[in-house]
């Protein structure tokens, strides 16, 4: 389902706009969004982005211009989850706050990634399969593993950042 609350940039691309959930949320031109993705509220994906199918995208998220989410990816966006409070109610918006992330232009995050809430990746950064990622990620790193390790650098990182470690 696409509410009527979501705003959509020229020529983005559903598939299976029946199969989504996508809610409170923009989404740049050019971005395709695949089957069974669910973006939620105050989330935003900015224009020429990949969402592939099963990929969940929760409020707080930014997602840049170019980036690529694989099958299965998770974001979260609250560091000390509860369904209820202290006195056995149940928690409410009111409960929590949104810890907000940020995944910066043409990153690439690999199918079945998490995304722990707070972090930002980096521009051009590589964030391997199944990887759990839980600290900031430099960008034009690649990192893998559980939780994520810096384990090379992207081979298209501008030769500025490979001499110096840090972006341009």
């Amino acid at each position: 389902m696409i509410a009527p609350s979501v705003r959509l940039g020229d020529g983005v691309v559903i598939h299976h706009p029946d199969l989504v959930n996508l809610y409170g949320c923009s989404v740049g031109a050019g971005t395709r969004i695949g089957t069974f993705v669910e973006v939620q509220k105050n989330a935003s994906i900015a224009e020429n982005c990949k969402i592939s199918s099963h990929s969940f995208i929760c409020e707080g998220v930014t997602i840049e211009d170019g980036v690529f989410v694989g099958h299965g990816v998770m974001f979260t966006n609250d560091l000390h989850p509860r369904a209820v409070n202290l006195d056995g109610s149940l928690q409410s918006d009111a409960d929590w706050s949104v810890v907000p992330t940020l995944v910066k232009r043409h990153a690439s995050i690999g199918s079945n990634a998490t995304i722990v809430a707070g972090v930002t990746i980096g521009e051009g950064a590589q964030i391997g399969a199944g990887a759990v990622v839980t600290k900031d990620v430099p960008a034009y790193a690649i990192v893998a593993g559980v939780p994520a390790k810096i384990i090379g650098r992207a081979k298209d990182a501008p030769v500025e950042v490979i001499s110096s470690g840090r972006a341009r």
